[in-house]
């Protein structure tokens, strides 16, 4: 097997041919990045491996903080709302990544092979975050899977055989117990993730812990110890950070209509909206606003987190 500073080079090489801006690409669930500025970015995450090939990026989750760099990679496995920020990125030495979306119906049939796991279906489970080193038999398979992207013809063939490979690598590596958790049905993590779905899709609506409890089939106290191991917040503090993010967009298309978009996203109390705006992300909501109108460079673009 080729050297990691061989593959490292290559992936590099692939990644900076082919990212394009909404970081999509013509095999379906993988995604490239080429970031060359870094402000600080707030976007929901999707269950994704990222593993980085140059530069890095800090996420903060709630109060935890994770980071990884060139030759290192991010586990994500349930859909969160994150701070990123880009390290070390530059025009001259962008930070380049690769994101493979982790199915569920995909890692689904991998688990009859893959060995018992320390994470059973009634635990609480790993947190939804974690990065680590990528060994080399992975970092071969995702060199693999992107050179696929210069022979488009033998991708519909290939390309499952490789993602197969590499969910197979992460089943079998330091990450399995998280891994395993996407792929089971009834796990502690798919229960979270109903949850997560009705915060997500109805985050301007009050949040009762007895409804979230009874639609992932928890008692309270189960449901919320199982919530805050995946997502490191209470249900209160994640709902809080998806109305948050989603009055940011909302602000750019309105930016004079605070008091409006704080009240669309549920917020009863202007000042209480204004604070807790002002405490994520820095600034008041309307002089935010006025700042995201006026950048149109990186901030309206999709990123890996």
């Amino acid at each position: 097997m080729r050297a990691t500073s061989d593959l490292l080079d290559e992936i590099r090489s692939l990644i900076a041919a082919h990212a394009r801006s909404d970081l999509r690409t013509s095999i379906d669930g993988l995604l490239l990045s080429k970031v060359t500025t870094a402000p600080p970015d707030h976007s929901l995450t999707e269950p994704l491996l990222v593993v980085m090939a140059q530069g890095g990026k800090r996420l903060l989750l709630g109060d935890e903080v994770f980071e990884y760099r060139a030759g290192q990679c991010l586990v994500v496995s349930a859909t969160l709302p994150v701070t990123g920020h880009f390290l070390d990125a530059s025009p001259q030495s962008p930070a380049l990544g690769v994101g493979l979306v982790l199915r569920p119906t995909a890692i689904a049939p991998l688990l009859l092979e893959a060995p018992i796991g320390r994470w059973s279906r009634t635990t609480a489970g790993p947190p939804a975050i974690a990065t680590g080193e990528v060994g080399p038999d992975l970092l071969d398979a995702v060199a693999r899977m992107l050179r696929l992207l210069d022979h488009p013809a033998d991708a519909p063939v290939l390309a499952p055989l490789i993602e197969r490979e590499i969910l197979w690598r992460l089943l079998t590596g330091p990450h399995g117990g998280m891994i395993r958790q996407i792929g089971l049905a009834d796990s502690g993590l798919s229960h979270v993730s109903r949850a997560i779905r009705w915060v997500r899709d109805n985050y301007a609506e009050p949040l009762r812990i007895s409804d979230l409890a009874e639609l992932t089939g928890m008692s309270p106290s189960a449901f919320h110890r199982h919530f805050r191991a995946v997502t490191t917040m209470s249900p209160l503090q994640f709902q809080k950070r998806i109305r948050l993010q989603e009055a940011r967009s909302l602000l750019v298309a309105h930016p004079g209509d605070v008091a409006g978009v704080g009240h669309l996203v549920g917020y009863d109390s202007p000042s209480q909206f204004n604070r807790e705006y002002r405490r994520l992300f820095g600034a008041p909501p309307g002089h935010d606003a006025t700042r995201l109108r006026a950048d149109t460079g990186p901030r309206g673009i999709p990123h890996l987190p």
